[in-house]
């Protein structure tokens, strides 16, 4: 049998094969090789992994995964992990590791599954013959009186108090919608009442010019009247 690898082990092997997603290398001691994809050759993007190793060329590899399919195993190693000067390990905790795993994880939506309760709503319990329950969640002892729910004592009180509170916010709204319209035609009556006594004052303060005038004018009446008597006089005189 092949002398492989353990799990995190390291060990220097060479360049078998490259490909465009990577680099296969020989294990020592064994007739199988480990593949090094280009995402584990550098902790840098690579695009060609012939720019990175060539065929025959040794290396610094970390076994990070082994995998059984159809009686084969696969062999995943990595390169970025390692110091590839001294072959010292440079992910003694496999955080790194850990951190490619997560992102390689696919994304489930389960936005998309609908979530019913119908199934358990529907079932009947078989100790007491209720719905909603299954048989181990039932709290009813054999031959024993079935309970309902009912709606808690704080809940309905507080519904009344709410209602209470409603009622009396609807009358205080009431009163001062009332208080508004009262205050409004007391407003409007007074307005009348100013616009009419400012009219009357206004015809008041008209008539006092014209009969000022209509004196004027019965004066010059008669300041005219005693001249021409006074010519006539002169007249018959003379």
């Amino acid at each position: 049998m092949d002398d492989l690898p353990g799990l995190y082990e390291i060990f220097q092997g060479e360049v078998a094969n490259v490909t465009d997603y990577g680099a296969f290398i020989k294990i020592p001691g064994s007739r199988k090789q480990g593949l090094v994809h280009r995402t584990n050759m550098s902790s840098a993007h690579v695009e060609r992994p012939s720019e990175i190793v060539d065929v025959g060329e040794k290396v610094w590899v970390k076994v990070i995964g082994r995998e059984k399919k159809d009686a084969k195993e696969k062999i995943s190693l990595s390169m970025k992990v390692v110091h590839q000067g001294t072959g010292k390990d440079l992910d003694t905790n496999n955080v790194v590791l850990e951190q490619d795993e997560r992102k390689r994880r696919e994304f489930r939506d389960y936005s998309k599954q609908k979530i019913t309760l119908e199934a358990v709503l529907n079932t009947v319990c078989k100790k007491c013959g209720c719905k909603g329950h299954f048989a181990q969640d039932c709290f009813m002892q054999p031959g024993g009186t079935k309970y309902s729910l009912l709606p808690e004592e704080n809940e309905d009180e507080d519904h009344k108090n709410d209602d209470g509170d409603r009622k009396k916010t609807d009358k205080h709204v009431k009163k001062k919608k009332e208080m508004k319209r009262k205050r409004h035609r007391k407003d409007k009556e007074d307005s009348s009442g100013t616009e009419n006594s400012s009219s009357s004052s206004s015809g008041s303060s008209d008539s006092e010019p014209s009969r000022k005038k209509s004196r004027h004018i019965e004066k010059r009446k008669r300041t005219s009247k005693k001249k021409k008597k006074k010519h006539k006089k002169r007249k018959q005189r003379d």
